[in-house]
């Protein structure tokens, strides 16, 4: 375990809690005022259960940060409920449990590579590629003349995901989407 100090804790870190159990952290954003004490408050949701906390730190407050090991796995298939992954070096094959992955499952494609957080030989964090490509498969009809304005439409996408997209973009293309938020970033140039 290493100690750092709440302001140093980012999206994805593992740390141990209070209670003594570990924790993912979902969001970690820092408020300075302009008066008063900079504070730190990070959302996590507890490995063994799911469940989801927030608690707010003084940027100082000390937090013990598990050590976890980053390696890369490619992403199979769906078995049942839990989704399983292959180790790239080793070809283990690793069940990831549907609340690891979270709202980051639709993003998932086959052979994807994908990070997964392993602590004690056990995966505990999922962390897929900050961008993805997919394409639109349902959206309303391009409006003639719309093209430069700043005005967004819903779109459905073929991994089942929804999202917002500049109106100008039609069924049958392919964009390039922020799984982190779920945005639209631009249009591929395959």
């Amino acid at each position: 375990m290493a100690v750092e100090i709440a302001a140093d804790i980012r999206k994805g870190n593992i740390i141990e809690y209070t209670d003594g159990q570990l924790y993912v952290v979902l969001k970690a954003e820092s408020f300075r005022p302009g008066k008063g004490t900079p504070t730190t408050t990070i959302d996590m949701r507890r490995i063994s259960d799911g469940i989801k906390i927030s608690n707010t730190y003084k940027t100082s407050d000390k937090v013990e940060r598990a050590y976890v090991e980053e390696v890369d796995h490619t992403y199979l298939y769906m078995e049942g409920e839990n989704y399983v992954f292959m180790n790239s070096t080793n070809f283990e094959q690793v069940t990831v449990a549907p609340a690891m992955v979270g709202d980051g499952a639709h993003y998932l494609q086959e052979n994807m590579t994908v990070i997964l957080q392993m602590f004690n030989g056990e995966a505990v964090s999922v962390t897929l590629p900050a961008r993805i490509t997919a394409e639109i498969v349902e959206t309303e009809p391009v409006v003639k003349g719309q093209t430069a304005s700043g005005s967004y439409k819903p779109a459905k996408l073929d991994n089942g995901a929804r999202i917002m997209v500049p109106a100008h973009i039609g069924v049958g293309t392919r964009v390039i989407v922020n799984t982190e938020d779920g945005s639209y970033m631009e249009r591929a140039k395959d």
